[in-house]
């Protein structure tokens, strides 16, 4: 996006009052111009800013106090703030080797564009699956198998810490109760130990689960999917096709209206975004072994198998 430049945007729009409860919402076909191009540190600074009260910055914050409303909301019914910390590499503008390599930090303007993302999300997964009950393109998270954080129970056992896995909500607290206020590692390791005990999040066709099994656990949402990064996720292309049918703008080919030919789709994204997966982790393994070739570095470590 450029400032002040027009773009072509499908919207979810709503209306919603001071505590973040939509009062009516409608998706459109828009076009759309920018006030300002701003990256995640720039709004940021924005935020912090107190000597800043322009119409953009003030913008910022009623989104802001709004995304947190939101955000608190979620908590209370359960989503769960998981350990999958994201490495960043600064990359030399002519070997493309790595130069640096730290962990992404998320700030408050990360957070209020993912709140909005997801409450765009769950918003249009409703419409869809209202209008196409048995073809609407949706993602679950299904609960943890059981079982499935033993390992990790007794592990925190040893430290003098329980972890109760009854509900999401549960497991929330107890994660935010297992950490130790002088060892970030500890508590950081804790997370990413849940996470990959949990069952990963798949796509799927309405008409292919009951609505009791449409729950996506993680986030706490009883139905939800993917709407808002149609460039680089064929499912979103997918929920936007539906989506267009629901208000007019083009019709449905036979295939989106199959049941079978969705199975058969939702298998092969659920196969294509593991394998994205495995080859973004070996991206940033082999990113590390070049930062780190021949370098001697000393960094405490915690033993995990």
């Amino acid at each position: 996006l450029h400032e002040k430049v027009d773009r072509l945007a499908f919207s979810c729009i709503w209306e919603v009052d001071a505590e973040a409860n939509i009062l009516s919402s409608r998706y459109e076909k828009t076009v759309i111009r920018s006030a300002g191009a701003l990256s995640y540190d720039e709004a940021q600074a924005r935020l912090d800013d107190t000597r800043l009260d322009d119409p953009l910055t003030a913008s910022l914050r009623i989104l802001n106090t709004l995304a947190k409303q939101l955000k608190a909301r979620r908590m209370a019914a359960g989503a769960l703030v998981l350990g999958s910390p994201e490495v960043r590499f600064v990359l030399d503008s002519e070997t493309s080797d790595p130069t640096d390599v730290g962990i992404y930090k998320h700030k408050d303007a990360n957070s209020m564009v993912e709140e909005f993302m997801l409450l765009a999300n769950c918003s249009v997964a409703a419409a869809t699956t209202a209008a196409f009950p048995k073809c609407a393109m949706l993602r679950r998270h299904p609960p943890p198998l059981p079982g499935a954080f033993e390992s990790l129970k007794r592990s925190l056992g040893q430290h003098g810490f329980e972890l109760d896995d009854a509900s999401s909500l549960a497991l929330g607290r107890s994660l935010d109760a297992c950490a130790k206020p002088d060892d970030p590692y500890f508590n950081q390791l804790t997370r990413i130990l849940a996470t990959r005990a949990m069952q990963q999040a798949r796509y799927f066709s309405s008409g292919a689960a009951p609505p009791s099994e449409y729950v996506h656990y993680g986030l706490a949402c009883p139905i939800y999917t993917h709407f808002t990064s149609p460039i680089r996720r064929y499912s979103d292309q997918m929920v936007h096709r539906l989506l267009a049918a629901i208000i007019g703008w083009e019709p449905l080919s036979s295939d989106v209206l199959d049941a079978r030919a969705m199975t058969d789709l939702t298998d092969n994204l659920n196969h294509r975004h593991t394998m994205a997966q495995y080859a973004g982790r070996a991206s940033v393994g082999l990113h590390t072994l070049i930062f780190f070739r021949g370098k001697e570095v000393e960094e405490d470590a915690h033993v995990i198998k």
